[in-house]
Formats: C-alpha cells, structure tokens, sequence
C-alpha cells in the first residue's frame, strides 16, 4: 500500500513561496462555519447553483455582473414558486436580456428547484443536509449531486460547495500537481472513482496530521504550486477565491 504523503513539505513550500508562514494563513479565509451553511435558505442554495452552473464554460465576471437580473427573472430563486412555474415561463426566459440566454442551464434551474426541495423534504432544509454530510466523504456528496441534480456533476457541483461554505478540497489543477509532486499515484486529470477515492483518503490524512480544515488544506496545497501570484492579487481575487489554482 502507497505511504500517505505528510502535509508538512507542501505547507513549507506554500508558506516560503508566499512570504512566510504568517502571510500564507492571512490568504486563506474564515474557516466553513457549519451553523451557517445550516442555516442557509433552500432559494440561495438554489441561486449558487445556478450562478455556478451558468459560469461554467463561461466569464465568471459577466456572470457576476448581470446577476442582479438573474435574481430578478428567477423571481429571487424560490424553488417552491419556481417549481410551479408553467412551462410558458421557461420559455420566455430564453429570450430575456437579463440573464445568459441558455436554454439548456436554464432547464436546469426547473430541475434543480425540484431537486431542492426534495432534499429539503427528507432533511429540514437542503443547507441542513449539506451540513450533516461528513466532511471525510465529500466524494460521495459529489456523486449524490451529479446524480439527482442537473448539470451539478464535476467540478461544478464541487464549486457550488466551496461557494455554499461546505468544508471540501477541491480537485484542482493545481491541487492535483501538488498532490502528484507528493507522489500520489493519480491521474494528471483524475475523473475515476479510483482516483479520486485516493485523493479523498490524502486530505482525510492531512486533516487528521494538521486538523485544518479541509478547505486550507486545498488552498495552500494550490497555493504550492503552479503560478505564484502575490498575496495582494490573491486578496483582491474576485468570487471570494483568495488561492492560486484550488
């Protein structure tokens, strides 16, 4: 069996490349406070997914930009209203100037509306679900999103995470080149399960070695490798994203 990597070179190389270990904590942001993402109402947790659906594959700051008219047209993401909507209202959508006008993400709202609500059915709330699922299984919370939600498989149901405030890694590029630097044996770009059960078991280890938080285990992972922007770059990152590659 493969020796698990210690976390303590990539800490060393990420804090020597940001000018001090004092510097490199500085960049990584409020630890996931889980009472919040608990408390989280279903019509946000249904907004992040859309905005995350509706950057990929596209600017992230037009998306930024336009999405007080999203919040306008979505009628503030109401997954209960939403999901009563008739199908004439879908289809006004895809001619309205307000927001990105891609029939196939926009499918995905109605369909994610219900996925919501399910959820919020079985568990109170689906912020409450996300902060009852074990932060050592996100694999498995990855799966479940691609699975029953729409367009919400990959790095796009793993970002609604981050930016919904669940504790979680996050596969990065530059994750991954960290990781492999560490001699991990995985894919350059890991998609099998295999894989990404393997990276899953590493951040398990290093939270374990550092009881950091997952999501500072992945931001300074990123932050070791790859380029090195200045921590004034990484500060004025738009997005909330304060890390080179994660």
């Amino acid at each position: 069996m493969q020796q698990t990597p210690s976390f303590a070179p990539i800490m060393e190389r990420a804090a020597r490349r940001k000018g001090g270990r004092e510097v490199l904590m500085s960049l990584l942001g409020a630890a996931p406070a889980m009472d919040d993402l608990a408390s989280l109402g279903d019509d946000r947790v249904l907004s992040l997914m859309t905005k995350c659906i509706f950057r990929s594959g596209f600017v992230w700051r037009v998306i930024e930009q336009k999405w007080p008219g999203f919040e306008t047209a979505f009628e503030g993401f109401d997954p209960r209203a939403l999901h009563h909507k008739a199908d004439e209202f879908w289809d006004a959508l895809t001619a309205d100037k307000r927001i990105v006008r891609n029939g196939a993400k926009i499918m995905a709202v109605r369909d994610n509306a219900a996925f919501v609500l399910d959820v919020a059915g079985e568990h109170g709330s689906f912020g409450r679900f996300l902060a009852q699922w074990p932060e050592d299984h996100i694999t498995g919370l990855w799966d479940l999103l691609g699975k029953r939600g729409n367009r919400l498989g990959g790095m796009t149901g793993r970002y609604f995470l981050r930016f919904a405030g669940k504790d979680c890694f996050i596969p990065s590029r530059d994750v991954v080149q960290a990781i492999r630097d560490a001699r991990l044996d995985v894919a350059e770009n890991p998609t099998s399960k295999r894989d990404l059960k393997k990276i899953e078991a590493v951040f398990n280890a290093w939270h374990a070695e550092t009881g950091l938080p997952y999501t500072h285990l992945s931001r300074i992972a990123a932050m070791s490798v790859g380029e090195n922007y200045d921590a004034d770059t990484l500060r004025g990152h738009s997005g909330g994203g304060v890390e080179d590659g994660d």
